[in-house]
């Protein structure tokens, strides 16, 4: 395996080593051991709200891993920093997102020459002087971490709730925001999730708020002007496995309580007219059924998308608003197995999914009430198409975005009763991008069972494919998200250095309808990981990558994809890059008071109380199948304060690969000290952990002078 000798064992010294303090639990009749279970600090929540309360011994720990890390990519610091740099000249500093109409105002946001974080905006909508609404990099002044986490206009246009988090623990503080005197109200929600609904009048919105186990579970409504404790508890969810949502439907009348697992959900409506309305269910939870709801004042028509009777791959249904229930519920767009509807976007005259069939999306625009249809498509071989509502109801205007890999993000405005269209921004790249110059290609592997696993590819015209580049392959395969091929301007600085990157749409994502993602967890979770193997070999087989040049990058969820693959294949791998790596699946999975654990049985299954469920985790969980075995070179990055991927699952990990690894490639940790699941919120701060991460594959793959 390809290895630099400035990462040799003996070069770097004495790696941290991190003490053996066995901790024993017996579950279903075996006996977990885990040696460093000492590096969970017990007083974890407090830790992610104040990382100062971090235990000393702990933090000794990781920040000799940081230490050792630094002195490891030292030699390495004036590639990182031509690397930031080139990924910065391809950002327009002073960018800003198309305006979005909304009666008298349209809004958008904008960024500053050389500013990290994004400025709310407004103008008129006939035209007019812009106003800043909000000033992110002012808000963030003076912050180790600041983002901000959304922000929410009133009906009358006076008033903007927002929210923002300094600590990277996803605990948002919301602020109401006097317009006109740029001053903010004395009302302050702390520890909010999702955004705000406002009442139709003004006078208040509805919020969902995190429990004291981090997990949003109950929605409140708040008066202006009334303390947080005055606040009307409007619902309560009782299943700890349930997460709580409030949005607001297109039509404008209803605000919309989703509550649901990755397997189930549940939906209720509240008048948005009524500030004492009691939420009304549309229909009751069954396990297994998942449904989205929109409404159309003009007949009181609920539209929903379902997979309810068998539609597998989703179907839309309509029903009276009296009348809401499933046995009410009639076909309008029937189930077609194979082709996957995406998204359901309802306005006046106008009813739009966006759907996709063998990984392609299109868009479909249906004319209400008559039902004439019509498709918009694109000819690339491999894309990313996506559809944004806006604002308005009553509006003819369809905004949609597409890219690939190898074409910049584009914005169009699409008349739907015209047929036209119009390119309202394409994304510049200020350093320059020639599209003419780079391939993009979509391939499929064969799978360990057959199955065809699409893999999408980017490389410049020049670069040899004979076996001889190396190759970036990335993953993800958890909770049926697709991996989009669509435009970056980071990876371009791994291109340019004669990498092939590839995206591999491996089961458990939903790629090839949602069979993909069922494919890809629970008992089948494994498909996942043999689809990757797949992948990698595949390439090699294929000559667009060198057999000892492929580098294997996944996060979260993709991460234990990368603990799992070095287990099985650490011959296959030059390195592996797993970031925020949920790599301690077992214990992870037997600890119900963790903020995502009950939401997670549907996915992996509950090992506490099946012990078929903790076997079959036990074969595959990175961190419990970790051995004496020739490791590739592995990097980890990490955020304190992340309370979906604790800090102390990658520790854990790095502390059992540096034990037994028997190879000389070296085990690197980086932990974010001052963030969370998401990284350096700052968009140039987070270029610096792009560039570690590609310092890393460059090195291992032998490009690092590139």
């Amino acid at each position: 395996m390809a290895n630099n000798a400035r990462w040799n064992r003996a070069a770097l010294g004495e790696a941290p080593k991190a003490e053996r303090k066995p901790h024993q639990q017996i579950v279903h009749g075996l006996t977990l051991v885990d040696d460093f279970a000492w590096l969970r600090d017990d007083n974890w929540q407090e830790v992610i709200r104040d990382p100062g309360k971090l235990d000393p011994e702990i933090r000794a720990y990781l920040e000799a891993e940081n230490a050792y890390f630094e002195k490891a990519f030292k030699p390495y610091d004036a590639l990182k920093q031509t690397l930031i740099k080139e990924m910065r000249g391809r950002i327009k500093e002073d960018d800003s997102s198309v305006p979005s109409r909304d009666g008298p105002y349209a809004y958008f946001s904008r960024y500053r020459e050389g500013g990290q974080h994004p400025l709310i905006c407004r103008q008129p909508a006939a035209g007019g002087a812009e106003e800043t609404l909000l000033d992110g990099d002012a808000l963030a002044k003076g912050k180790a971490y600041f983002q901000l986490g959304g922000a929410w206009h009133s009906p009358d246009h006076k008033l903007m709730a927002w929210s923002s988090d300094d600590k990277g623990s996803e605990l948002y503080a919301m602020r109401v925001r006097d317009l006109a005197t740029e001053k903010d109200l004395d009302d302050l929600v702390p520890e909010a999730a999702g955004g705000a609904v406002w009442l139709a009048d003004g006078s208040g919105f509805y919020y969902a708020k995190l429990d004291a186990e981090h997990r949003p579970q109950q929605v409140y409504l708040h008066k202006l002007g009334d303390k947080t404790e005055q606040d009307r508890l409007v619902y309560s969810e009782t299943d700890k496995g349930f997460f709580v949502n409030v949005g607001k439907l297109q039509a404008g009348r209803f605000a919309l309580i989703s509550t649901g697992d990755h397997d189930t959900s549940e939906v209720h409506l509240l008048d948005l007219h009524d500030a004492n309305a009691k939420p009304r269910m549309v229909e009751p939870r069954t396990v297994g059924l998942r449904y989205d709801v929109e409404h159309h004042p003009a007949d009181d028509t609920l539209y929903l998308l379902t997979n309810a009777d068998g539609a597998e791959d989703f179907k839309i249904v309509t029903t009276k608003l009296a009348t809401p229930g499933r046995a009410h519920w009639r076909d309008l767009i029937p189930y077609r197995q194979g082709t996957m509807i995406i998204d359901l976007s309802l306005l006046k005259d106008w009813m739009v999914r966006l759907e996709r069939n063998e990984g392609l999306p299109r868009i479909v625009v249906r004319a209400l009430p008559g039902g004439e249809e019509h498709t918009i498509s694109f000819d690339e071989e491999a894309y990313s198409l996506g559809n944004s509502s806006g604002y308005e109801f009553a509006t003819d205007n369809l905004r949609f975005t597409y890219s690939s890999m190898t074409t910049q993000s584009e914005v169009w405005d699409y008349d739907m009763r015209a047929r036209t269209r119009v390119l309202r921004k394409r994304q510049e790249v200020p350093s320059g991008h020639d599209a003419s110059q780079y391939v993009t290609r979509r391939i499929f592997a064969t799978a360990k069972d057959g199955e065809r696993v699409p893999i999408s590819l980017l490389h410049r015209k020049d670069t040899k494919i004979d076996g001889t580049a190396p190759c970036l392959l990335y993953g993800y395969g958890s909770y049926g998200i697709p991996m989009p091929a669509s435009f970056s301007t980071v990876r371009l600085s791994l291109v340019d250095r004669g990498f092939v990157f590839a995206i591999a749409h491996i089961r458990g994502g939903t790629e090839k309808g949602w069979h993909w993602y069922l494919d890809g967890k629970l008992a089948k979770k494994e498909n996942t990981f043999t689809d990757f193997i797949a992948c990698a070999e595949h390439l090699v087989a294929e000559k667009f990558a060198r057999r000892d040049g492929i580098v294997a990058q996944g996060g979260s969820a993709g991460g234990l994809l990368m603990g799992a693959i070095s287990n099985l294949r650490p011959d296959l791998f030059a390195g592996i890059i797993a970031e925020v790596p949920f790599v301690d699946a077992v214990n992870t999975m037997l600890d119900a008071t963790l903020p995502l654990t009950p939401p997670e049985w549907p996915e992996w299954g509950n090992p506490i109380t099946d012990k078929e469920v903790l076997e079959r985790m036990l074969r595959y969980s990175p961190y419990d199948n970790v051995g004496a075995k020739a490791y590739p070179a592995m990097l980890a990055l990490a955020g304190l304060t992340d309370p979906r991927v604790t800090y102390w699952e990658p520790a854990k990990w790095i502390a059992k690969l540096r034990l037994l690894n028997t190879s000389d490639n070296p085990v690197f940790m980086k932990m974010n000290m001052d963030a969370g699941h998401g990284g350096a919120a700052g968009r140039f701060d987070r270029l610096e952990e792009v560039a570690l991460a590609y310092v890393f594959a460059l090195a291992v793959a032998g490009n690092a002078n590139a």
